[in-house]
């Protein structure tokens, strides 16, 4: 018992959490943005990998980081605008287009990564992101050095959730976003276009989705594989749920997940002769899931979710 309680109130195990967390961040984010909106958007796990390859492959041939985030960026609002066109011009099933952009961006990814740079021995690497070291704070004891000693990702991901959720609370603009994602009839009523508001919802929460992508290869690692993202995009959907659409929550979901994750790394470790790896590998699906059940039955989905909206009709 002594062992788990030192692992878990050590500062590597919280640093590895805030690092594992980031791209969870984002792709919740990004999610609930959309969802708020009332559009689901399925299309986060392809997005995500697109927007990881289409940074890795723009930092490999030009060297500046911070433009690998923007063409991700960017890369994931040309894949929300196909979705909005789709989903909300079209009023297509959001579920088929989603999985559809999944399969389309996945497959789309690995294409241009191969095409680019065809097969090699050993993958091509780049300069990651650094840790910027927050004086002062990282001094802090206990979460200082776990907190403020990350890359700039990190505290990018972070500053999006309280943006956020203040604009979503606090700011006109995210008033039409919510009485959009509950009533669009209403919202037609006040004046606004709730068919222009999905798709801005829609492009704007894609590109957060590329950035968290982005993050796996640009600060995580420094290389690009097709399956770097192993379902990722598959975990913030369910964080949403457990977040019941509020951007703190879905911070606090995103930590959560990322310290069972980083937990089990390290009790395989402790403890793995003992017990079968598999065993370590579940805990966090496991956890997640309970907690999830336990949130959900509180969850109040916004009530235009996955309803098109045509104006004029009821």
């Amino acid at each position: 018992m002594n062992e788990l309680l030192d692992i878990l109130m050590s500062a590597g195990l919280w640093s590895s959490t805030f690092r594992i967390a980031t791209p969870l961040i984002f792709g919740t984010l990004g999610a609930l943005l959309c969802e708020r909106a009332g559009v689901l958007n399925l299309g986060i796990e392809g997005i995500m990998t697109f927007g990881a390859m289409i940074g890795w492959l723009t930092v490999f041939h030009t060297g500046d980081l911070w433009l690998g985030v923007a063409a991700a960026a960017g890369s994931g609002a040309m894949f929300g605008l196909l979705h909005g066109l789709m989903t909300v011009t079209l009023g297509l099933s959001q579920h088929v287009t989603g999985l559809g952009i999944t399969l389309f961006a996945s497959s789309l990814s690995y294409y241009v990564f191969r095409l680019a740079l065809p097969v090699q021995g050993t993958p091509p690497t780049v300069e990651p992101f650094a840790n910027w070291v927050v004086p002062v704070l990282s001094d802090l004891p206990g979460i200082g050095p776990a907190l403020f000693n990350q890359t700039p990702l990190t505290y990018l991901a972070i500053a999006c959730a309280l943006v956020l959720a203040y604009v979503l609370a606090r700011t006109p603009l995210g008033l039409a976003i919510r009485i959009t994602g509950e009533n669009p009839h209403a919202a037609d009523a006040q004046g606004l276009n709730p068919l222009a508001i999905r798709i801005c919802a829609i492009i704007a929460g894609s590109a957060l989705m590329a950035v968290g992508g982005s993050f796996l290869t640009l600060a995580a690692f420094n290389s690009f594989f097709p399956t770097m993202v192993q379902g990722r995009g598959w975990v913030c959907i369910a964080l949403v749920v457990f977040s019941t659409w509020r951007p703190m929550r879905a911070l606090l979901g995103a930590v959560l997940f990322a310290l069972f994750d980083a937990w089990q790394l390290r009790l395989q470790t402790a403890f793995g002769k003992a017990l079968p790896y598999q065993l370590f590998l579940m805990l966090p699906y496991v956890l997640s899931i309970v907690a999830l059940v336990v949130m959900a039955r509180r969850a109040r989905v916004p009530q235009a979710l996955m309803k098109p909206y045509r104006r004029g009709e009821r």
